[in-house]
């Protein structure tokens, strides 16, 4: 079903970019580059896929994607390795504190928006130089034209619509949003698709291992109509989807993964 390359950003641990890691080598995509700025918990995640995928292959290299020069050796590193990129999740992201934006220092804004907002635009950046410069994967459809490569941008219900105390995370979001959009005008003529998912509230470790995350999250958990938190699994669903030749006229699209939150 995945013919090519994948490269997820954010793969370490048991959250989102892990979860979609797996899904990936679950679905049949035989070359997988992943990382993370925590090295352990990403080789935690290549030691999952290859005790049940032993003969896939992967590139792993950590890192901080929120550098320019470490988000440009990635993708060249992985094209090293395997030849192309053809599917690219950026997954990188931190909640930050709950202030409101009085109380939030520079240094706070600063640290969520590098990472959240400039990680994306960097490791997208790279990617869409790379997938524009290939040739496209061959189309079983003949009215479909090869897909030079599809990218999936991993936002938030809270791009969207906000919550108090988290200006600075919320506006990170929306720029990811913003960003997915400007680039799906600009490279439909390369055949490249970028999307976005925008999951609504996810038992992630960045969720259920902070109790104030915890608590200002809740609200929302019980507003939403499905009242329950989703799982990582079910975002990867929605990001492999995006992904997928099933896709092929799915552009610029900002999908909500959040059960129901933002109809409320």
């Amino acid at each position: 079903m995945f013919p090519g390359v994948a490269v997820i950003t954010g793969a370490g641990g048991t959250g989102i970019g892990a979860a979609t890691a797996k899904a990936f080598a679950e679905a049949g995509c035989e070359r997988i580059a992943i990382t993370d700025v925590n090295e352990d918990s990403l080789q935690q995640t290549a030691d999952a896929i290859r005790s049940t995928h032993p003969n896939i292959q992967l590139h792993i290299q950590a890192g901080n994607i929120a550098d320019d020069h470490f988000a440009d050796s990635f993708i060249a590193e992985t094209v090293k390795s395997f030849g192309r990129v053809d599917y690219a999740v950026n997954c990188a992201g931190v909640i930050g504190k709950s202030l409101r934006s009085a109380e939030t220092t520079l240094e706070e804004f600063d640290r969520v928006n590098t990472i959240n907002y400039r990680g994306c635009w960097l490791s997208s950046r790279a990617e869409l130089r790379q997938m524009a410069a290939q040739d496209g994967l061959p189309s079983h459809d003949p009215s479909r034209p090869p897909q030079r490569g599809a990218i999936v941008n991993v936002a938030s219900q809270l791009g969207i619509v906000s919550r108090p105390g988290a200006p600075a995370y919320c506006g990170s979001k929306s720029a990811v949003i913003g960003l997915t959009r400007a680039d799906a005008i600009d490279y439909s003529q390369d055949n490249i698709r970028v999307n976005c998912v925008c999951p609504g509230v996810i038992e992630t470790p960045l969720v259920m291992e902070k109790p104030e995350v915890r608590a200002a999250i809740m609200p929302a958990v019980n507003t939403a109509p499905m009242k329950r938190m989703g799982q990582p699994a079910e975002v990867a669903d929605a990001i492999l989807f995006l992904c997928s030749t099933q896709a092929s006229f799915v552009q610029g699209h900002a999908m909500v993964v959040d059960g129901g939150y933002i109809t409320v």
